[in-house]
């Protein structure tokens, strides 16, 4: 094998390496566009909702202690409440015939599981592929160099 042909063969190792790198990441990109978006608010604008008859369904997850909403004119938003205020939001809810439903605790629990933690993955595929883009550049520049001698 020639030197140009395992230059090739090394950049385009290196090129499919930093595209299996890449793909979780664009998958996961690709599955948060579809979803539900929720508009965070404070309690007190939710409980305005409330006592103005705005609400048409609540989903209450006792685990992040939220409340997801989903108001009669199409659109969600996520509140939360205090510790041990659960029972309070409940019987206010019953009270104004707003369809309830509590997620189970498995379901509680995976959803705590999808609350973003800051990054951190996109960070770490971002050094690997950074390590790797200086790796090939400095194999095929020692390469390059004892070629030429």
């Amino acid at each position: 094998m020639t030197a140009p042909m395992r230059a090739r063969a090394l950049a385009f190792a290196a090129g499919a390496a930093l595209c299996m790198t890449l793909a979780p990441v664009g998958t996961a990109l690709a599955a948060e566009g579809s979803s539900i978006h929720y508009t965070n608010e404070s309690l007190q604008e939710y409980e305005q909702q409330l006592h103005g008859g705005q609400v048409a369904a609540v989903t209450i997850n006792k685990r992040l202690r939220s409340l997801r909403v989903t108001l009669k004119d199409g659109s969600h938003v996520k509140a939360r409440y205090a510790a041990k205020g659960e029972p309070a939001q409940l019987a206010a809810l019953r009270k104004k015939h707003v369809r309830v439903s509590v997620l189970t605790p498995a379901e509680a629990e995976a959803e705590a599981k999808k609350v973003p933690r800051k990054h951190k993955l996109r960070y770490i595929v971002g050094g690997a592929v950074l390590a790797v883009v200086v790796i090939v550049g400095g194999v095929l520049l020692i390469r390059r160099r004892r070629e030429e001698e």
